[in-house]
């Protein structure tokens, strides 16, 4: 697969590493959005939001370090990404912000109305960001059209296909099965009660979803089983991926709600690892003109820049960690609800 670790590899793994805590951390904050609405009653809503609220925004700041290094470390694939996928991307921004707008605003009114209001927009803007996400990575996986100069010449409608719609609602199956182990995690009583009988049906949504997904990657896209093909150890990876998921459900039936958590982030980091091995050297794959692709050598900075950036990512990465290490240790156990709560 390589011939020896370099540079240009190791800036590849470090933005699969960053965008694998994005996925695992904003991924169950999602989850706890689309669920938003399906609890009943102001209390159980409100326990929803404080279970998220002093993490939410940490947790995007592994989506926005991933992009600064993926500006930094690749520019021409940030370029070629940035403007291929230009309103997909604002629409993401867009919804991101409605949604951390109706965690604020929420609270600032006690008519039912208003509350309403908010808890739809919550909704739509966590169902909105984790569908375009996953169109997003569908794309990638599929591939765009890039000229000869690696810019994008298609529209924004052939970014919506049947594969990029499967991933799409594949991505929102994990998010949403991912955030329910989170609230059980959280809750106590009967909203634990209540969200305990939702991990088994998003668990099912997400399986049947990830079966469809795997087998139309098989028939459409075997360029992503490749490198399987050749190192056939690589199945491994699959294997974890199959049996955290399957651990989730046993440690739920014990009432081990940290460990069904840790299983479900291991569950998401297999599946990052096998995005990341089937897509491998390629970042951009070009469809129909596989030569105009970028790779994760011709989309490069220099090698100086990289190795720069690479003490720079030594200093930082120990410190974005630790940020996030301390916040889950202070915001540790159970939800309770005060004055100044949400």
């Amino acid at each position: 697969m390589i011939d020896a670790l370099d540079f240009n590899f190791l800036w590849y793994l470090l933005i699969g590493i960053l965008l694998t805590g994005y996925a695992i951390l904003d991924g169950f904050d999602l989850g706890v959005g689309i669920l938003h609405l399906f609890i009943k009653g102001d209390t159980g809503r409100r326990v929803f939001l404080n279970a998220i609220g002093p993490v939410w925004d940490g947790n995007e700041v592994w989506l926005v370090t991933a992009g600064g290094a993926l500006f930094a470390a690749f520019p021409e694939v940030y370029a070629t990404a940035f403007s291929g996928f230009y309103l997909p991307f604002m629409l993401l921004l867009f919804a991101l912000i409605f949604r951390a707008v109706s965690i604020e605003f929420r609270s600032k009114q006690t008519g039912v109305r208003w509350r309403k209001v908010w808890d739809v927009s919550f909704f739509g803007g966590s169902l909105l960001a984790s569908l375009l996400i996953g169109i997003t990575l569908g794309n990638i996986i599929w591939g765009i059209p890039l000229d000869a100069a690696h810019n994008y010449t298609g529209t924004l409608l052939d970014l919506i296909h049947p594969y990029s719609l499967l991933v799409g609602i594949t991505t929102v199956a994990l998010f949403m099965m991912h955030g329910a182990i989170y609230l059980v995690l959280k809750t106590e009583q009967e909203v634990q009660k209540t969200v305990r009988n939702w991990v088994n049906n998003t668990m099912v949504f997400f399986i049947i979803c990830y079966a469809t997904t795997t087998m139309a990657t098989l028939l459409y896209v075997p360029r992503m089983t490749a490198a399987f093909r050749e190192y056939p150890w690589l199945f491994s990876v699959a294997l974890l991926s199959m049996l955290a998921i399957a651990n989730i459900p046993r440690e739920i039936h014990l009432g081990r709600e940290f460990r069904a958590f840790l299983s479900s982030s291991a569950a998401i980091a297999a599946l990052m690892a096998l995005f990341g091995i089937g897509m491998f050297p390629t970042m951009l794959y070009s469809v129909g003109l596989p030569e105009n692709s970028l790779t994760i050598y011709n989309g490069a900075s220099s090698e100086k820049t990289l190795m720069i950036m690479l003490i720079i990512a030594l200093i930082g990465m120990p410190l974005v960690i630790a940020y996030t290490v301390s916040i889950y240790w202070i915001f540790r156990g159970k939800v309770k609800l005060d004055k100044m709560s949400y």
